[in-house]
């Protein structure tokens, strides 16, 4: 329990009932994810769980944030702080709940919604609950979303901090405007409500919290937690040696000017117990969707961060507090009206596995080869013939991702930005849209070679059935996944419409692309670098991977020089 102490006055609290407030609080969150889950109305949020949830005290500090995509890493609250500045702490009323998806403030795409709300307990503001899942359509210029946006005001409904429930009811006329801008009323408003769920679920279980410990015992467990996981993480930075460490990369095209890449510098410098990460040096904000606000940069910055520094430390308010992100007004990774923003996690892949790469040198031990990269998205829209009614199915493509000197890099993972994210079932995928997958498969020799491999990519074969719309986006093509400290680089991706036919066409990137019925499909996603040399691998290694088919014998043996078709028992 807590007591003051007798030199300030100020509470403090054991261990124990430290860890067990902790504990709640995680929990309190994981709550949050599963009514949201459990309650949303499409497979992108049921099946995919594109969203992530947090549990915030009355200063918008994280308490608790549930397994979810990491690339909103500290970044909920943004959208609470905003609030907050745009109307003043006295705007926060018992029973209302907000909405909000402004690129500029959130970071994310239009499509990233963000519902929040006010926790009162005896009429006291005590903390927020706030989730951000991604709605299938926001009204853009194509179904579903753009590939080859040039504004903001292309890619849909645009909403700043905006109620949707006042003292616990239904502002009727926000509901209709947002019906009235999507493609899809029903299922965003289903949407919409289960992240109202969501919210109602994270204030009664911090409500339950606070009559169990009390707002004191509480703040006591809080300010104790967060201290620790400050601690914890200075403890780690000053390890590293002092310097300024880089690493550069180049996305593959914004979307319009396919032949020019986008560079893109990650300069970390170490000072004692802090680090900063310097991302002036990239590319102006572009003509095509690959800007992001800056809250998004710095969440992409944090997950880099968190990879390398106490990763296994749950995410509150304490984390980050030695870390300080500078980004640089107008470009592609702190974009300013009216960029277009619907593609804005290209470059945060790429900046969370440059991070890792430019620490590699200080953390060896700790850093990995870089990953196959994004998303990696596959949209088919159009007319379903079975019910005569508009579709959109989006899906993110997994892929392989970097070894490190531990071992090799997972094989057919999601990547790091999107974290807990699925891709779609084979049998949901098929049950509601007018598509069938032929093959599902393990992309064979994708890997980047090394004393330790990297992940391989996958490959997924459709075959329409029926006439629709194709978009795809696709990266990593002019920076593959590379290698570290002698390693190789993974494979790039590879989108084929048509493999083998008369018309066979390769593109990575393509927006409301016409294609016909039996009309086939074949995507091959990246593999993740490898790490060391190639030639210190063992040939049992290199023989179990040929065995699982992770490697074809000839690419063994051009990769292995030394291996000779060992076999195992």
């Amino acid at each position: 329990m807590s007591k003051p102490t007798e030199a300030t006055g100020r509470p403090t609290i054991d261990p124990v009932t430290t860890e067990i407030i902790r504990c709640a609080l995680l929990q309190a969150a994981e709550d949050m994810n599963t009514t949201l889950i459990r309650s949303a109305y499409t497979p992108t949020i049921y099946e995919a769980k594109d969203c992530a949830v947090a549990l915030l005290d009355r200063d918008h500090q994280v308490l608790g944030q549930s397994s979810g995509l990491p690339i909103f890493l500290g970044n909920l609250e943004e959208c609470t702080r905003a609030t907050e500045r745009m109307y003043g702490r006295d705007v926060w009323r018992e029973g209302d709940v907000w909405v909000l998806n402004d690129s500029y403030i959130g970071g994310t795409h239009l499509n990233d919604v963000t519902v929040y709300a006010p926790i009162h307990v005896a009429g006291e503001l005590i903390g927020f609950a706030a989730s951000r899942a991604h709605w299938i359509d926001m009204g853009s210029k194509d179904p579903g979303g753009s590939m080859d946006s040039t504004t903001i005001h292309q890619e849909g409904l645009r909403m700043g901090p905006l109620k949707i429930y006042e003292g616990g009811l239904p502002c009727l006329l926000q509901h209709d405007l947002i019906a009235r801008q999507v493609r899809f009323p029903q299922p965003t408003l289903g949407d919409m409500r289960a992240q109202v769920a969501c919210a109602l679920t994270g204030a009664k279980r911090l409500t339950e919290i606070v009559e169990r410990w009390g707002t004191e015992t509480l703040a006591a467990a809080r300010d104790a937690i967060f201290a620790q996981t400050e601690r914890l993480e200075r403890k780690q930075i000053a390890a590293i040696p002092d310097g300024v460490y880089e690493a550069s990369g180049m996305l593959d095209n914004d979307g319009i000017d396919l032949d020019t890449p986008l560079p893109v510098t990650v300069r970390v410098t170490i000072d004692g117990d802090r680090m900063t990460m310097d991302l002036t040096d990239c590319a102006d904000q572009a003509t095509g969707p690959v800007n992001c606000g800056a809250a998004q940069a710095v969440a992409a910055c944090r997950v880099g961060y968190k990879l390398l520094v106490s990763g296994e430390v749950p995410l509150n308010g304490g984390s980050f507090k030695p870390l300080d992100v500078i980004t640089r007004p107008g470009s592609m990774l702190a974009a300013i009206e009216p960029a277009a923003c619907q593609y804005y996690y290209s470059h945060l892949g790429l900046v969370i596995d440059l991070v890792v790469r430019a620490l590699a040198p200080a953390l060896p031990e700790r850093a990995a080869a870089a990953s196959y990269g994004d998303s990696m998205i596959v949209q088919f829209t159009g007319l379903d013939p079975r019910s005569g009614k508009l579709f959109v199915s989006q899906e993110a493509t997994v892929g392989g991702w970097g070894a490190w000197a531990a071992g090799d890099g997972e094989s057919c993972l999601i990547n790091n930005v999107n974290g807990s994210l699925r891709d779609m079932p084979v049998e949901v995928l098929e049950t509601l849209f007018p598509v069938r997958v032929e093959e599902y498969a393990v992309r064979p020799d994708s890997a980047g070679a090394g004393r330790t491999r990297g992940g391989n990519g996958v490959v997924r074969q459709y075959r329409f059935t029926a006439d629709q719309s194709l978009s795809l986006w696709w990266e990593r093509s002019v920076t593959p996944a590379w290698g570290l400290f002698g390693g190789a680089a993974g494979a790039p991706p590879r989108v084929t419409l048509n493999p083998g036919g008369a018309g066979a066409r390769e593109l990575l990137k393509a927006n409301a692309l016409a294609v016909s019925e039996g009309d086939v499909l074949r995507c091959e996603s990246g593999g993740g670098g490898g790490f060391g040399p190639a030639g210190e691998r063992t040939a049992v290694q290199v023989t179990e991977d040929v065995r699982q088919g992770l490697l074809t014998a000839a690419r063994a043996a051009a990769d292995y020089p030394s291996w000779s078709g060992e076999r195992t028992g």
